[in-house]
Formats: structure tokens, sequence, C-alpha cells
């Protein structure tokens, strides 16, 4: 199973390269992996048709128990032959219905493969949170699908709409998925279905949040105006999404859970409470559709509706009949799409009232067409038949339900006679439709699909034994699929839906006034606009109700909120009865007062500049705490930190008044003061209660020891950061990569990647006799020069940058490491762009900054592939201890690699801020001529 995702990975991967070389005849190559699904759980119908199952279990993340665990049941096999059948004849038929010239064809090809691949997965997923993978996974490659028509608004509302409803009722579900896992002890089904469930408010709580995913993802009321709406895709996705597929994952999991969870109280009023309505509803829908897409649209809403009601009912004879159904309802549902899409592909157009003669025009296309809708209204001896006179037999004991499943086979009947005579009957007054021969790769694949349907109807009873042990599973079958089953009440019930079908179609005329008035006051689609719209309009009133603009208010309500909520459950945890000593050595109560002191005159500082050094000092008295109580590395880390943040701030500060604007009121100052020291108060606390709140042991305690055995280090640290707790590192890594370009993408004008800036013309050329030390000296005024500057970053520069790499490679064992020796390296960057601005910056480093953040994150990650490829755990560290001539031992650790991927991160940051808020604002200075800060500016950039 493993296998054939791998399979459809690859071949989604390679889809745009095949359709670059081949065009669309590249569609033909990539049937092959949906096929091979196909083929393959063909070869495992004796494993399953005794209610058995093919498992598959391989580890994927240890730390939540999380495996990927694949089982193949009855159920799930013939989701795989649906899947894999209908998406491989769905490709066929693409190969023809888009043109070799056809735009997005790439992009649709490899999507539609990677979307089998998630269907593969939601349907063989023994563990509730990969099914969630897949069915998100699903979600997304659906919204890609539907939006193929990327130029018109409406393909872009329709996959919007789709991903909105569909998203909502998943993320719902995975919480109804993370309850019911907790309550049963376990995400795997297999073992949840197995034992018994505790019952409760919890559980029903649990049913109600899964079943809304299930509805919301197969279209069922309310939330079915989606679907209609998905019809701007392309026909080929309506076949397969909303046929075959995708619509039909939601019907899966009711069938999927029905064994364990239909005896739960909500679960089958529900179900078919909300069926029922849907397939009365769409059915009535159908029946006044004059696009023949948007009729098979309102009708898949209706069999879906049905589809629901059954599958989730719980009974044996239900769960027979509701998978005979499931598999009909694939086989002709997407067989008229096809069709449907012959016919605009053709004719030009699917409006029934625009279309005539269409039956003299292709004989063997209204054949297909016929052999489709007769399936799908339930006439012999076509699977339709069997499957609906199976449904009419597994209900005779509810009356109710069994009605309002007549009444909407009876709709069912209306709009599938409505369909073949909109698209195939002479219109008196609309000229015969006159086109070219169709193609036999737009005709067969419709074809298979009717044809299997009318040969799975008299081949009833082998279906009988294929579906029957998924029944099994909720007790013994009364009702048996067969052609003829005799003078039953199922038979007369077919016969009165087949005659009250009929007659419906035949007043379609007198009753066409009905239709148009009775109706909904508010449609589907435009409920869902008004919802959209008022959440809108909300967030605009909220958003202009709190963002007003002023940044110390943010801030303000953000340190109250931190005061009031965790402050008050900090009280009764009351930290002050603790005891605690106040230092460890005289020296720190010196260090703590000089914080103290800065902090205090940084409040009342008036200068800008003034206010960060003394802010400044605060963070060199905490790397002054870490020295005094023996933690070098994070003292080392801390200097490095505060140092960048101060040229960070020099260079943001340039642009702003030299002083601070007018004190606020002598009672606003007071109100901040207190609000200031209350926030210091209660973080203190907090650090106090959670230091005291602890009751298991210290998972640290065992890193020195871990560094040492695991890790290969002595600089537990480091060790930490580049291996036991690696993970974090690699998220810290991907917040850098966000924040340098964050940064970069609001103060660039241009592309940060484009060409070098090159010195003004008259600097180009200097006295050969005179002595330049930094080659960007000269193009700063001269009043804004330093020789001296220039002189001592010209002789420390290299060293510096030789220290940065010692950190790197020594950090192992030693302080430093690949975010410290990064911190240097770029603070080397720093003083050579203060010293010579920004042409000198491009000479010190002439990369670009991205490449650098790029190049450190892809080896950073690739440190931990290479780790799993070899056999290891993600990320894992291995020594390599080898003699080489001329160098002796080499003691080396492979999670170095990793952190010279932090070391180019950081290197990377800092250049892209000095490009950013340095060399780029500079640029501005020059643009504008407003310079307010006291940095040196370059004369100009004649480039």
């Amino acid at each position: 199973m493993l296998v054939l995702l791998v399979l459809h990975l690859v071949a989604a991967l390679a889809a745009p390269l095949l359709v670059r070389w081949w065009g669309s005849n590249a569609c033909y190559a990539l049937a092959l992996a949906p096929a091979a699904a196909f083929c393959w759980a063909l070869a495992r119908t004796p494993a399953v048709s005794d209610g058995g199952a093919v498992v598959e279990t391989y580890p994927w993340i240890g730390q939540l128990g999380l495996d990927i665990a694949l089982r193949l049941t009855t159920l799930s096999w013939l989701m795989t032959l649906l899947i894999g059948g209908i998406g491989a004849l769905v490709l066929i038929y693409s190969a023809r219905y888009f043109d070799a010239r056809s735009t997005g064809l790439a992009q649709f090809a490899g999507v539609l493969v990677a979307f089998v691949a998630a269907m593969l997965v939601l349907v063989l997923a023994d563990d509730l949170l990969l099914l969630y993978v897949g069915w998100e996974l699903t979600t997304i490659f659906s919204y890609l699908l539907i939006g193929h028509s990327t130029e018109r608004r409406s393909s872009r509302w329709a996959a919007a709409q789709a991903l909105t409803v569909t998203t909502l009722g998943g993320l719902a579900m995975l919480v109804g998925f993370i309850m019911l896992g907790e309550h049963a002890g376990t995400y795997r089904w297999s073992e949840i279905v197995a034992q018994p469930l505790p019952g409760g408010g919890y559980l029903v709580g649990a049913v109600l949040l899964i079943l809304a995913g299930a509805l919301s993802k197969s279209a069922i009321l309310p939330f079915s105006s989606w679907l209609p709406v998905a019809m701007a895709a392309p026909t080929p996705v309506s076949a397969y999404l909303h046929a075959a597929a995708m619509v039909k994952a939601g019907v899966y999991l009711v069938g999927l859970l029905a064994p364990a969870l239909a005896t739960v109280g909500p679960w089958r009023p529900v179900v078919q409470i909300a069926g029922v309505a849907t397939m009365l509803l769409g059915g009535w829908a159908a029946l006044r559709q004059t696009d023949l897409k948007l009729l098979l649209a309102y009708g898949t809403v209706s069999q879906l509706g049905l589809l629901i009601a059954v599958t989730g009912s719980g009974t044996p004879d239900a769960a027979l009949a509701g998978t005979a159904m499931l598999l009909a309802h694939a086989l002709f549902k997407s067989a008229l799409f096809l069709v449907v899409g012959v016919i605009d592909h053709g004719a030009g157009t699917r409006d029934l009232r625009e279309l005539s003669g269409l039956r003299h025009w292709s004989r063997p296309l209204f054949v297909v067409a016929v052999l489709a809708a007769a399936s799908m209204a339930g006439v012999p001896p076509l699977v339709g038949f069997v499957s609906k006179e199976a449904v009419f037999g597994a209900f005779t004991d509810q009356p109710v339900l069994l009605t309002g499943l007549v009444a909407g086979t009876v709709l069912t009947v209306a709009y599938s006679a409505r369909f073949l005579w909109g698209a195939f009957a002479d219109r008196p007054g609309v000229e015969p439709v006159q086109s070219e021969p169709i193609a036999a790769s737009l005709l067969v694949p419709p074809a298979v699909l009717a044809g299997v349907g009318l040969l799975a109807g008299p081949a009833a009873s082998v279906l009988d034994e294929l579906l029957r042990p998924y029944a099994d599973l909720l007790g013994g079958v009364d009702v048996h699929l067969a052609l003829w089953s005799g003078p039953t009440p199922a038979l007369a019930l077919s016969v009165v839906a087949l005659v009250g079908g009929g007659l419906l179609f035949a007043v379609r005329g007198p009753l066409a006034p009905v239709l148009a008035r009775l109706r909904s006051p508010v449609g589907g689609n435009q409920g869902y606009e008004w919802v959209v719209g008022w959440f809108d309009r909300l967030a605009i009133e909220v958003t202009g109700a709190t963002q007003r603009g002023s940044l110390p208010q943010y801030l303000g309500i953000i340190l109250v909120t931190l005061v009031l909520v965790p402050g008050t459950a900090m009280i009764s945890a009351s930290p002050w009865r603790a005891r605690i000593p106040l230092w460890d050595s005289l020296l720190q109560p010196v260090v703590v007062l000089v914080i103290a002191v800065a902090a205090v005159l940084a409040v009342g500082a008036r200068r800008r500049l003034t206010a960060m050094l003394l802010v400044g000092m605060t963070g060199y008295g905490t790397a002054m705490l870490f020295v005094l109580h023996g933690a070098p590395d994070l003292a080392l880390t801390q200097f490095l930190v505060e140092t960048a943040t101060i040229a960070v701030f020099v260079l943001v500060l340039r642009r702003l008044p030299e002083r601070f604007s007018a004190r606020p009121l002598r009672r606003t100052r007071w109100v901040r003061r207190a609000i200031g020291v209350a926030v210091g108060v209660v973080a203190a606390g907090l650090a106090l209660t959670a230091v005291g709140a602890r009751r298991a042991p210290d998972i640290s305690a065992a890193f020195p020891d871990l560094a040492v055995l695991e890790g290969y280090g002595r600089n537990v640290v480091n060790v930490t950061l580049v291996d036991i707790r690696a993970w974090d590192t690699m998220g810290e890594l991907s917040v850098l990569v966000v924040a340098a370009t964050g940064v970069a993408s609001l103060l660039f004008e241009r592309s940060r990647t484009g060409p070098r800036p090159r010195r003004p013309e008259s600097d180009q050329r200097v006295d050969p006799g005179r002595p330049v030390w930094l080659r960007g000296g000269p193009t700063l005024y001269e009043e804004r020069r330093s020789i001296v500057l220039e002189v001592v970053i010209r002789l420390i520069f290299h060293t510096v940058v030789l220290f940065s790499l010692f950190l790197l490679f020594s950090g192992h064992n030693a302080p430093g490491g690949g975010f410290a020796g990064g911190l240097v390296a770029g603070l080397a960057l720093v003083v050579r762009y203060l010293a010579g601005g920004r042409y000198e910056l491009t000479e010190a480093a002439p990369v670009g900054a991205g490449l650098i953040l790029g190049a450190g994150l892809a080896l950073a990650v690739g440190s931990g592939v290479v780790a799993l490829l070899v056999g290891g755990s993600v990320l894992e560290s291995a020594k390599v201890d080898r003699s080489l001539p001329l160098i002796g031992d080499v003691h080396l650790v492979t999670s170095l690699f990793f952190d010279i991927g932090v070391y180019l991160v950081v290197i990377g940051l800092v250049l892209d801020i000095l490009r950013s808020l340095g060399a780029e604002v500079d640029r501005h200075i020059e643009a504008t001529g407003t310079a307010t800060g006291g940095l040196a500016v370059d004369k100009g950039d004649r480039s």
C-alpha cells in the first residue's frame, strides 16, 4: 500500500515534465498510477472477500505513538477500486478533453494524481489522525482542481467556498477524532471497533463533531450549497471529485464508523433526517435546472443524501444496500458527467433549451447516456435497480423513513428522464447540433462505466458475496442483492417509484409554474454569501473598534491582560510562601542593582538613543548573571544577541526623530509606571510559581549524560540545540527565515536579489599612492568617514570571521556553536557596513541573503533526512572517527552539519537586516534627502 502511495507521489511530481514533453498525451501515462491501484485492489479480492484484511504498518512519529497504519477491508477495497478505476478513466478522458495547448494542463494533471493519492490515504488509513491527514489533503487538492480556471471569478469563488465549508467541517471532525481517540484509549479504528466504548455526553459530543465533518464533505444539508457551485470546475473534475471520489469521503466515513457509533444517541436521527431532507430538496432542485451539469450536480446532492441515510442507519441490511448503492452511484453519475463533458465539448453548450437532435449526432453516446440514466432511475436490469430495491427492502420496518426514500426516488426518476429528454430530444425551432465525430478516448471512459453498471446488475449475487463481509460487521443479513427476488414489497415500491417518476416527468409542462414558485426564499449559495458577508462586516467592526493605530494602547491591553488573567491565577498559588535564596554571591545583587537603575533611567530618558543604550545595559546585566551562575554558553549568546539588537536599533533610529515626542500627561505616566511594575511582579511571580509547581523529575537532569552518550559532545547547551531538541531548533530556523523575508518584504521596493550596487564613477578610480583600507570608504562623505575605524575594521574583520568559525567547530564541546558563531560573523558584517557603507557591505558579502538563508535551511533539513535514509531517526547524530594521512585522527559528529545550517541561517538573517534596514534605507535617504540620524550616508548610487 505504501508503494502505491509513493507511486502516485512520483507520478504527481513528474506530471509537469511529462506534459511538457508529450502535451495532453501525458495523461495516458499518468493514468497508469490509479490503474495500478485498481489492479492491486482487484488482486486482493480473495483476501477481503471472506472478511479478512490486508494490513501494513510503518513507524512514523514515535513520540506521539503515531504510525502509518494502513488497512484494506471490504469497504476500503470497494473505495480503492472506485478511486483507482474511475481515476484512470478520467485521466484517459482528459487526454482529449483538454487541448494540447491548454493552459494549466501540467498543474491539473499533477494535482489530479496527487488527489488520487490523498483519497487512497483516506480510505486505507487505520489511524484516525492519518485519515484526517488524507482528508485535509483532499480538501486542498480539490480547491486547486475546482479553481483550475483561475482567470474566471466563478472558479475562484467556487474553490474558495468548497475550501471554506469542507475545512471548517474537517476541523470540527479533527476535534471529534481527538475526543474519540482519547475516550477509547487508541486512535486505531480496528482497535476502537473491537472494544465496547464508554457512553455518556462526552461520546455524544465527539459523534456530533465527526458527523459535522462527514456531512460537510458530502454536501449534506445544511452544507449542500458548495457542490452545485463547484460545477465551475472542468467536467473531468466534476466526474471524479463530485461523483466518484471526494464527495464519497463523507459517505465512506459514515459507513466506516457506523458499526461502532450507530447506536450512540444522536447518530441515527442526524444521518437519517439530514439524509432524507437532502435527497428530497436536491431532487426537487434538479427538476428546475436547465444546465445539464447543474441538473446532475443537484442530483448528486440528492443521491448523497440517500447514501448518508442508508449507510448511516447501522443495520446489516442497510449496510449491504448502502455499499451496493455506493458502487452504483459512482458508476452512473461519473458516466453522466463525462457524457455532459462530451456534449459541451462538441456542441459548445450545456443548456438543454439550446440542444436538439444529439441522439442523431452520436448514437453510441446516446446509448451510454440511456444506460447510465436508467441505472440512476433504478431501471432493471442495471445495478441501480438492484441497489434501489435493496434499499427499499432494508427499511420495510421503518415506514416514515421508507416513505421519504420512495418520494426521493420518484424525484430521481423524474430528473433522470429530464436529463435524457433535455440532452437528446428533438426540439422544435432549435437547430440540430452539428459537430465533428467524437474521439474514442472521450467515448470509451463513460461507455466502460455504463457497461459495468449494466453487467453488475445480472451479477448481483457475486456482488452480494463480495460486499456481505462489511454488512456482517453489524449482524446477520436478511436482504440480499439479487436481480430478481420475487414479488416482494421492495419490488412493488420500485415499480411505484418508476411509475411516479414517469408521471412527474410527463406533467412537466403544467408543473413548471409550480416548480418556479416552490423554492426556498433563501438559496443555499445566497445563504453562504450572507454568512460570509456577515463575518466580513463583523471583522471590519471589530477591527475598527480595537485597531486604533496606537502602539502604546495595544501594548497596554496585552500587559493588563497578562496581569489580570495569569496574575490572578498566580495569586492562588502563593509563590511568596516558598523559601527563596536571594543571592548566591554578593556580586549578584550588585548586577541586579545596575539592571534596575538602567531600567528606571530608560523610562525617563528623553533621547531615543539614550533609552536604547540603557535598555541594552539591562541585557548585558542579564548576561553577567548567567556568568555568575556558571553558564558561559548562555552568557556568550546573550552578549552577542544584545549587541546585534543594539545594532539593529541604531539602524532603525536614524529614520526616527532624535527625541521622543512630548511626554503624556502626568496621570497617564503614573498609569504606565503602575502597569510596568505590575507586569514585573507578575512575571517574577509566574517564574517562581512555575519552578515550584514541578512534580515530575526534571527531564533536563538527564541531558548531560545524553549529550555525551548520544550527542557525542560535552557542551550540553549546544548538543541540546542540534541533537536532543533538534526539532525545536528546526522550527526556530524556519521562524528566522520567515522573519528575514518579512523584514525584506516591508523595506524593499524592488527585488532584494537585484543587481549589486556599483560605486559612484567619481570613486571608481583611487590614487594608487594612497592606501585604501576599505573599498567602500571613498563612497562616504568626508565629514562622515572615520579613517581610524576603517583601519581597525580592516585589521580585525578576518580575525573575527575566523573566530566565528572557531566557535562553530568548537561549540560541541566548548562554549559556542552555530548560533553564537553566526552572530559573531554577522556582527563582523555589521561593523564593516558601519565603517564603509552599503557598497562596503556588498564587497564583504557579494552573495544574496536569500541564498544563504535557503542554503542554511536546506543543509539543516538535509542532515535530518540523511539520518533517516541510513536507518536512523530524523536528526539523529552519528560519530565518525577516522585516521587520515597527513592530518591524523579526525573526530566528526554529524550534527555539525546541522549546526553549519544554523550558522548560515543566522548570517543570512543579519545580512538581510543589514541590506533592508541599512543599505535599502540608505538608498531611500539618498532619494529623499531626509536623513535624521548620524550614521554615514553614501554619496549616491549612479548605477
